[in-house]
């Protein structure tokens, strides 16, 4: 890569100091009537990828988050949603969904995101995969450094090293917030240790470590924390996020321990460390949920852990079906920000939207989609609690999934359904289109999974319905199956899928990043995906001025340098 010069326009400074301080070469924290000055930073040539050190993948995310204008932004707060998995292929059909079931023909509908003034694409390669995993992903958009598939909080190195990965702690913006005087918060529909959610604040090289029984003795002999222990130890003495919304009771409570809302299954944890009592006695004043009315009795709590499942949260759909009695991502959402709002000095806050990954990697588009959905109405909650003159909000996904829309089906055909021709391409208006052995077939597939119609070990050869959990292939699948009579559109129909897996894979394409609110404008073209994570600390005075008070920037207020960890206390 060639030296990338990054030119913006300095505002008039308004005394001596600002400009002394601009004309140092001194690193220093820019004036808030700074906005962007001149500024040239060098990203030397590296060999690729042998040459993509830590401080490399830094400077290089720095360096385009500032060619953008990031500087410019003044974000009090800031709210990262990230929808896992979620392609823009999902997207768009999950768009369309949403309009035909407000009664319009969809691809005219908008989800809430979507009327968002910035736009950009996120490539979303792991440093050792071409398609990603979402722990490697979300530790980029948490660290500014792309790292390994699995790698949590860590930069690049072996996935089973636990030694090697001590030395290789990053810091997440989540973390930086401490050190800036700001309060954070963590909502997400899967369990709170699972990969996505763990990156904001946890550090071990394979995102398997949820908890003590899957930490390898080695590892633990050598000094690396399960995650679960992680977050909790991070909430001690006021510090770390101050609400954490999510499910995964199991990797908290020990295997003595029966789950309050499931009795017949108990914790995972060998230790004999009941974590959720370690919290309850740190935080004596806090709220621990375990349903939507405990949520909602914890509203004036000074912290809060919400647990609302054994395991993941239910997907949307059954949630409901089955009373809702675990609160909505929407719920979660309003919760946080009401609480976090409550605080002095800002805050950050990552929502994570996690099940619209996992219905995919079950091959089940209905779910994908209505999960989507659900996101929307997350990011729409936060949209209406929150105002753009003082708030980030960046919407993206980690990674894609290989869910295609496909064939030619006419305007406002049901999204879930077969394909109804047209035009010349696909026979007569109306008409079912047919394929080569005139069987109908459906707008979404996937390319792979457990969709496949062959015969498994779980179901019979034909169309597959969730949940299909087969351990073994019995037979491939000769031909497509007769879709005239099936019902496509039901809620567990599996979209077929070519190759055969066990579920279904993630996908190398790029991702949508959405944005609104001060620094967005620096959300366009095509970025690294650890770019995000310098558009958040750039457009964040408070979180750029913290690395710029280690010496981390350069004369012009940028932070470049890649900060280490423990140099950073809490306020």
């Amino acid at each position: 890569m060639t030296n990338l010069h990054i030119r913006a326009r300095l505002l008039p400074l308004g005394c001596a100091l600002a400009l002394a301080a601009c004309a140092s070469t001194a690193p220093t924290a820019p004036s808030t009537a700074v906005h962007a000055a001149s500024l040239h930073i060098d990203v030397p040539a590296v060999a690729h990828p042998a040459g993509e050190t830590p401080a490399w993948w830094y400077r290089d995310g720095a360096a385009q988050a500032a060619e953008r204008g990031a500087m410019a932004g003044r974000a009090r707060n800031v709210i990262v949603f990230l929808g896992d998995g979620m392609s823009l292929p999902t997207v768009a059909a999950a768009r369309i969904l949403e309009g035909q079931r407000k009664g319009g023909s969809g691809e005219e509908n908008r989800l809430s995101w979507e009327t968002f003034p910035a736009t950009a694409l996120s490539k979303t390669y792991n440093t050792d995969s071409q398609t990603p995993d979402s722990a490697g992903t979300m530790t980029a958009i948490t660290t500014g450094v792309k790292s390994h598939m699995g790698a949590i909080g860590v930069y690049a190195g072996n996935k089973n090293d636990c030694a090697d990965s001590l030395g290789k702690h990053a810091q997440t913006w989540l973390e930086l917030a401490d050190a800036a005087g700001m309060a954070s918060g963590i909502v997400t529909t899967a369990r709170i240790t699972h990969a996505t959610p763990a990156s904001t604040y946890a550090h071990v090289p394979n995102r398997n470590w949820e908890n003590d029984a899957a930490l390898p003795k080695q590892a633990a002999a050598e000094g690396c924390k399960d995650i679960a222990r992680q977050l909790i130890e991070a909430t001690q003495g006021g510090r770390g996020p101050s609400i954490v919304l999510g499910g995964g009771r199991k990797e908290f409570l020990t295997d003595a321990q029966a789950d309050p809302q499931q009795p017949d299954k108990q914790g995972l944890r060998r230790d004999g460390r009941d974590l959720v009592a370690e919290w309850r006695r740190a935080h004596p004043q806090g709220a621990y949920a375990t349903d939507a009315a405990q949520l909602a009795a914890a509203a004036t709590a000074p912290s809060v852990l919400g647990l609302f499942n054994y395991d993941h949260m239910q997907y949307d759909h059954d949630r409901i079906a089955a009373g809702a009695t675990e609160p909505s991502l929407a719920d979660m959402t309003r919760a946080a920000i009401a609480h976090l709002s409550n605080k002095p000095g800002g805050y950050v806050l990552m929502v994570e939207g996690a099940r619209i990954d996992m219905a995919s990697h079950d091959g089940n588009a209905f779910r994908a989609l209505d999960e989507t959905i659900a996101f929307s109405d997350a990011v729409r909650a936060a949209m209406d609690a929150t105002s753009a003159d003082d708030t980030l909000i960046l919407v993206t996904a980690d990674h894609a999934h290989t869910l295609t829309f496909v064939g030619y089906p006419a305007r406002g055909n049901p999204i879930l359904g077969k394909v109804r021709g047209t035009n010349s391409f696909d026979g007569e208006p109306g008409k079912l289109a047919l394929d080569r052995n005139g069987l109908p077939y459906t707008t979404l597939v996937y390319a792979n999974g457990p969709g496949n119609t062959g015969a498994t070990d779980a179901q019979p050869a034909g169309p597959k319905r969730y949940p299909h959990w087969a351990k073994q292939q019995r037979a491939p699948a000769t031909g497509r199956p007769d879709l005239n009579d099936v019902d496509t559109t039901a809620p567990d129909y599996m979209q077929e899928a070519l190759v055969p897996l066990s579920a279904e894979s993630h996908g190398g394409d790029d991702v949508g990043i959405w944005a609104r609110g001060p620094g967005s404008e620096a959300v366009r073209g095509s970025l690294e995906q650890n770019a995000i994570y310098h558009i958040v600390v750039q457009a964040t005075p408070r979180l750029r001025e913290a690395l710029c008070a280690k010496g981390l920037c350069d004369g012009n207020g940028v932070p470049v340098e890649l900060p280490k960890l423990g140099d950073f206390k809490p306020r």
